[in-house]
């Protein structure tokens, strides 16, 4: 069970998280990287970002280019936030497939 202090840190990571995909996807038409929760480790030295990516043909290929440019996206991650924390956590991006399992479920229910 995470505590006040890990909760408000990571909505605040998930706020400033969506707003630097929000700047970095706009460039690319047709794309939508959304941060759906993000989780952050007792001792706040790790954050796991699940991201959800429309459309979901191109998650592999996106999420692949999160992972190579993740020391980019923690730098600036740092500038956004670091007037709230001393030391910027260690960023992990996973995608998150409920949408797709929810769409699956109803499709299953609908035959």
């Amino acid at each position: 069970m995470q505590e006040t202090r890990q909760n408000r840190i990571s909505r605040l990571l998930q706020k400033e998280l969506a707003s630097i995909f929000q700047t970095q996807t706009r460039m690319m038409h047709g794309v939508l990287v959304s941060v759906t929760r993000v989780k952050v480790s007792p001792d706040l030295s790790v954050c796991t970002a699940y991201l959800s990516i429309f459309p979901s043909e191109k998650g592999d290929e996106i999420l692949k280019n999160i992972n190579a440019n993740e020391k980019t996206i923690r730098y600036d991650l740092g500038q956004r936030v670091r007037n709230q924390l001393r030391i910027i956590p260690e960023l992990r991006f996973f995608i998150d497939d409920s949408l797709d399992y929810l769409e699956r479920i109803d499709e299953l229910l609908k035959k």
